[in-house]
C-alpha cells in the first residue's frame, strides 16, 4: 500500500497505522541546521531541488516498519554494495552515513535499512507512527538538502563475496542468497545476511535485517 506526501514548508497529510486510516494534518518543519544559517553555493542549489518534493511511504510485513521513497536515488544503483543497515548501537556504521545519523535523531527510530531509491525504518512498538513519520520526513529533506551522500563510505567486503578459499557449497550459497534471495527479501525493505556454513549438519546460518525482524 503506497501513501504519497508532496511537501514545501509543511507536511500536509500522515499516516495513522494505528487506525489504519488516513488522518488530515499540516505539521511545520523546523529545518534545523538549514534555516538557521546561510546555505552555501552547493547547499542553496541542492535545496531548491528539495524544496518540493514527494515522499511516498510503503507499508511493509513488519508493522513496525516503513519504507520511505524520496523520488530520487539513496545508494549508487551501480555500485557493488549498494544497501546500508545500521541499528542504533552500531555506532560505527552510523558514523559514516549522514543521512542514517539524522534518521537516528529522531526519537524511537530503532534500526536504518536503505536501498537504491529507498529507505526503510524500523521504530519500536511503544513509539507512534503519527509523531515518528513527520519527524523522519524533516530528517531525510534536511538531509537531500545538505547535499551530501547518504553513505560517505563503504565497507570493502560484503557477507556474500566469494573468497579463494570458499569451499564450493558456500560459493554456491552466497550466490543464490545474492541473486535469487535477496532480492525478494529487499522487496519487502529487509535483507538477508550470509553468516555460515556448517559442513556437519549441512545448516546455513543467516542475519535478518530491516523489515525482516
Amino acid at each position: 500500500k503506497h501513501h504519497s506526501y508532496h511537501y514545501s514548508l509543511a507536511i500536509n497529510s500522515c499516516t495513522n497505522r494505528e487506525t489504519n486510516r488516513m488522518l488530515a494534518t499540516t505539521t511545520r518543519i523546523r529545518l534545523s541546521g538549514v534555516a538557521k544559517r546561510k546555505l552555501s553555493d552547493k547547499e542553496s542549489t541542492a535545496w531548491q531541488h528539495v524544496r518540493t518534493m514527494f515522499i511516498q511511504t510503503e507499508d511493509t510485513p513488519n508493522p513496525e516498519s516503513l519504507k520511505f521513497f524520496p523520488g530520487r536515488p539513496v545508494l549508487n544503483a551501480t555500485g557493488q554494495l549498494n544497501t546500508f543497515y545500521a541499528t542504533k548501537s552500531d555506532s560505527d556504521e552510523i558514523a559514516r552515513s549522514p543521512l542514517a545519523k539524522n534518521l537516528f535523531d529522531v526519537n524511537g527510530v530503532k534500526s536504518v535499512y536503505m536501498g537504491t531509491d529507498y529507505v526503510a525504518v524500523t521504530k519500536y512498538a511503544e513509539h507512534h507512527w503519527i509523531h515518528v513519520q513527520a519527524q523522519i520526513f524533516s530528517a531525510m529533506m534536511n538531509h537531500f538538502a545538505s547535499g551530501k551522500p547518504a553513505v560517505s563510505e563503504f565497507a570493502k567486503v560484503a557477507d556474500t563475496t566469494i573468497f579463494s578459499d570458499d569451499c564450493e557449497i558456500v560459493a554456491m550459497i552466497k550466490q543464490l542468497l545474492e541473486t535469487k534471495i535477496r532480492p525478494a527479501v529487499q522487496g519487502d525493505g529487509g535483507d538477508i545476511r550470509f553468516a555460515g556454513f556448517d559442513p556437519q549438519t549441512g545448516i546455513v546460518s543467516v542475519r535478518l535485517v530491516g523489515a525482516c525482524v
